[in-house]
This record gives C-alpha cells, structure tokens and sequence, in this order.
C-alpha cells in the first residue's frame, strides 16, 4: 500500500518546507523506493500563471504546461523526476472541480458542503497522483502554516487520511521554528510547543518535528521538545542553516532521519546510494575558480523570482569546480557602469514595457564588448530588438508587446494568441521539441540536432522579418520543427565568442548532477574571458616592473 507523508509548516512561513520535502523525498529515494511529491498551496488561484513574482516568487513551468509553485522545482531539481501538473493543489482547483460536478448534477438532492465533499476531493486529488505514479511513498507539502484559516480543509482532509489509511501507512513531519534571542542567546522552543499544539487541536500529532535555527538543535532544545511535544527523541531533527540548500539531505541523513521514516512505515529497502549527490556537493562547495556574471532583470529586489536561474548556474558552475557570484541589476536603473567588471551576462525572463530598455542597453553592451551573454525567452526577444536596431539600423525597432505602433515589429503577438481574451494558461506553455541546426553552437553544445525544453511565452520573433534578420548576421540555429518559430539565436564564433538566446526556458529542466547545455556553455565562455583578463592583468603588470622608473 502507497505510504503518504505530509509536510506541514508552524509558526512562520519561508522555513524551508520545500526543501525539507525535497531532501525527504531524495532520502527515501536513494533508499530504492519510487517517491514523488505534492505541493498544496491554499490560495484561491487556480494556478500560479497570474501571480506577480514579487508576491509568490517564481513561476515554474512543467513539461505539460502546468505553472506551479516554484516548491516544484525543488522537488524535480532534488528527485530528478518531471512532475504534471496534478502535483500542485490549489483551492481553486478544488473549489472549482466541486462547482463543476454540482452543476453536472453529481450532488444531486445533497447540500454541497467544506466536509465532505471539499476535503473528499483534496484526497482524491492526492490518490490521483498516487495511482499514476505508483509510488511507494507520496510526500505532500502544505503551504502556509497550521492556523491559517484558508488551510483548514487540507489539514482536515489529511486527518482523515489518517484515520482510514491507518497509522502504518501516513506520517506527519511538522517544520517549525526553533529562534535565538540576541539579548539571552538561548535556543527558545515556546514557538515550536504552541506550534504543535494548535497542530494537535486539529486532530494531528506529528511523528516527526524538524527544528529550522541558524545553529544545530542542542542535546537539551531536542528533549525539551521531545517532552513537550510528545514525540520521540530521535524523531526531534535540526535543521540549521547550510551554505548550499543541497547539503539538507545529508544534514537529515546524517541524524537518521531516513532510518526514522522507514522503520515508523513499516518499509525495507536497499542501501542508500548518494554518490552522485556527494559529487556534486564536493564541486560546489570546494571550488577552484569564481566567475561573476550580471543578472539584468525587473524582479532583482526579491531573488525568489530567479530562483531557478540561480540553481541552474550552481549546477553548471559545479561541473567546473567554479563558484558564481551574481552580480542583481534593476533593468530600469541599467547604466554601463554597472556592469564593470563581470564576466558575463545573463538577460532572464519578464513581460511588459518596464525595464525593456535597460535590457536592450545591457545586451548592446555585451554584444559589442565581446561579454559572454546567455539570453532565456524576453532575453531572446530583447536581443533581437536590440540586434535589429543597432546591427540593421532600425532605430523604431520594438516589440508589438509594448510599442504596437513601430514600423518594424520584429517581435509580435503569435497568430493563435491574437484571439484569447483570457491570461490564465493560455500561453504556449511546457515541453516543446526544438530542431538545431549543425555545425552552430547550439548545436556543439547539445551534441544533437532534436532536443525538447520547456517554454511559456505568448510572443516571437516577427516571421517577415527573418530573411533581413539573417542576411545581417544573425543565426537562428534552432527552430520549432516545422521551421515556423524561431528557438535560438546565436551570433557566429568570428563574431562572438559566446552570443546566444533562447526562447525556451532551460532552467527549469536543470538537475544537480544533470546542469543545462546553455549553462554549461555560459560557464564555459566567463571562465576563458576570466583566464584572458588574469593573463592580460599579469602581463600588464610585469611589463610595468620591466620598465625604466618614470618610463
């Protein structure tokens, strides 16, 4: 029988219950077991495709098109799996499934009521995921935290999972707050007990408490809690602050957590194989070089909205036993001087008019100072722009997204958007394939001439401009397969020595052990600029010693 463990959060939000589901899953999974993971958010949107970055961080994109929390990102980057769109539960899902069966007359002659008809669908929603994926364990994270009003019905529902699963076969790990205060410096576990007992007022006792701190969980704060909170003292977990999110999993291992959950689940498994996952950790956090590369964006002041940026370069940079530095630059306070020194350049996603042309400026600055420059879906689109104003002279040269008056929209509306009146999913979403020209850079780094990545965007490069965009040197190495969209523009290596873009989003497909071709690629072209700097800077200087005083 299918085992669930849910993850639920106390106190305050933003501890890490992502991550702690992620490391989790990770765990039992280098056990042998087949794992995969839900995320329930109790906000009414049906989806996350509406949400500003600034309120709920990234968007994530799956291969169906599903746009989730960005917690799934965490759960396929640390899993390694592709995830649907199933594994994000929404209030607006729920509310929206039940409504559309009491129209169809499914309910017929019943009140229509929060027990049990919306907590009967949460947990069909759940046993849903768990019969498609026959998994041996699904573990379902709970946004929010335990007395949030909008979080009622989900906590009720894994209540009652409880109680007709049985015991043997549901687990509740709560993450909580474990704070120190600057005037005693004493570990303080009063948010932890009135955590767990407002847990335990909804009919729920956790087995497992995981303490989140900045340092590790003394001997004395782990059985202080243990007594409170009435669980084992092996069962109470610290959580403290790492330098890298991929050390959580070794951090739980290390105090047997995993041996916790399979012997309170009643499983057996194979040993545990983390031998990869430890590789990578050596690469980055022991690295022998650091690159740093200036991220241009609208959402710089909440780094949440480029989460998977982030992770894609520490993926990339960690085969290389190098270390990123990020260098946050505000598109709409984009000046030249601010990209001094860096030794590349990154141009992410975004929508509408703000910022535009802080992008278009950064991406001219590193197409003509020879800057490593990677361009992901907007990027893309700006760096056409840009090309076109600069390279072909058209000075009007815009998108149609924001300047639908322009002579030479190189960028416009996709002919099958034009009609759709509603934003929510109806962009062109998930897993498209791409085809990739040979002999270009896109292709030397995939190392093939079909790939598939994942996509959410509603506007392309214009088709009538293609030809004029081409004769003036720009290469579209990767197209959809009928030739009709534009996928990848690159610059060719006489002209550049890494200029490429794509309207596709490779961060969402990057694994630890598995970075991203155009990441890699990126990496790759700082670290040569890097090395030519260090070489023009030592020759620089000897030839000053070399010469005669007040030469």
């Amino acid at each position: 029988m299918t085992k669930y463990l849910f993850v639920t959060g106390g106190v305050l939000s933003g501890l890490g219950k992502g991550i702690t589901t992620a490391s989790i899953g990770l765990l039992l999974k280098a056990r042998g077991l087949r794992v995969t993971a839900i995320k329930i958010d109790p906000y009414l949107n049906c989806d996350a495709g509406t949400m500003n970055p600034y309120q709920h961080g990234e968007v994530f994109v799956l291969d169906d098109g599903g746009e989730v929390d960005m917690d799934l990102g965490s759960y396929e980057r640390f899993l390694d799996v592709n995830l649907t769109s199933d594994h994000n539960i929404t209030t607006g899902k729920v509310y929206k499934a039940v409504i559309e069966k009491e129209r169809r007359g499914e309910y017929l002659g019943q009140t229509v009521q929060i027990i049990p008809h919306i907590t009967d669908e949460i947990k069909a929603s759940i046993e849903r995921v768990a019969e498609r994926t026959e998994a041996d364990v699904v573990i379902v994270e709970l946004g929010g935290t335990v007395g949030d009003i909008e979080s009622m019905p989900f906590l009720e529902a894994t209540r009652q999972m409880h109680q007709e699963r049985g015991h043997e076969n549901v687990l509740f790990v709560h993450t909580t707050l474990v704070p120190v205060l600057g005037a005693v410096g004493e570990q303080k576990t009063k948010p932890t007990q009135h955590s767990v007992k407002e847990l335990r007022a909804l009919g729920i006792q956790p087995d497992v408490i995981i303490g989140r701190s900045s340092e590790p969980l003394k001997d004395e704060i782990k059985r202080k809690i243990s007594l409170f909170c009435d669980v084992p003292t092996e069962a109470v977990i610290s959580n403290p602050d790492v330098e890298l999110i991929y050390q959580v999993p070794l951090v739980l291992e290390e105090q047997g957590l995993t041996d916790y959950l399979l012997q309170r689940l009643g499983l057996t498994t194979s040993d545990r194989d983390l031998t990869e996952w430890k590789e990578f950790l050596e690469n980055a956090l022991h690295p022998e070089r650091t690159v740093e590369i200036a991220l241009v964006g609208k959402y710089t002041d909440l780094k949440d909205s480029y989460v998977s940026y982030v992770e894609a370069l520490t993926h990339a940079a960690a085969r290389y036993r190098t270390k990123v530095r990020i260098r946050w630059i505000e598109a709409s306070r984009y000046r030249d001087e601010l990209m001094e020194g860096v030794d590349g350049l990154i141009v992410p996603v975004g929508f509408g008019h703000r910022g535009a042309e802080g992008k278009i400026e950064a991406i001219r600055y590193a197409r003509t100072r020879k800057l490593p420059f990677l361009g992901i879906c907007y990027g893309f689109q700006m760096a056409v722009v840009e090309f076109a104003r600069h390279v072909l002279g058209w000075e009007d040269a815009n998108s149609a997204e924001f300047d639908a008056r322009t002579e030479h929209p190189v960028i416009d509306l996709m002919p099958e958007q034009k009609g759709v009146k509603e934003l929510g999913a109806t962009m062109r979403l998930g897993a498209y394939p791409v085809a990739i020209a040979p002999g270009t850079l896109a292709h030397r780094l995939y190392g093939k001439t079909q790939i598939s990545e994942r996509h959410r965007h509603r506007y392309e490069v214009n088709p009538q401009y293609i030809a004029e965009l081409e004769k003036a040197g720009l290469v579209f190495s990767g197209r959809s397969p009928d030739g009709r969209r534009m996928e990848i523009a690159e610059l060719p290596p006489e002209e550049h020595p890494f200029f490429l873009a794509s309207q596709f989003h490779p961060e969402f497909k990057s694994r630890p052990t598995q970075p991203r071709p155009l990441f890699l690629g990126l990496i790759e072209a700082c670290l040569a600029r890097s090395q030519r700097t260090e070489t023009a800077t030592e020759t620089q200087a000897k030839g000053a010693a070399a010469s005669p005083s007040g030469a």
